[in-house]
């Protein structure tokens, strides 16, 4: 297993979600690039972190 937390800061506001691009690391091409979120989770979130998992 491999694990990788990649960091999203916000973009935009939506009318149900809030949508956040990919913080990649220097040097490196974005894993995932946007991400939408519904605001009832996101609420007022700047920032946020995802944790993906690699399970071979």
């Amino acid at each position: 297993m491999t694990d990788k937390t990649i960091k999203f800061e916000f973009e935009k506001e939506t009318k149900n979600s809030v949508r956040y691009k990919e913080v990649p690391e220097v040097g490196q091409p974005p894993i995932v690039g946007s991400l939408y979120v519904q605001k009832w989770f996101a609420g007022t979130s700047k920032n946020i972190e995802v944790t993906l998992s690699k399970k071979d």
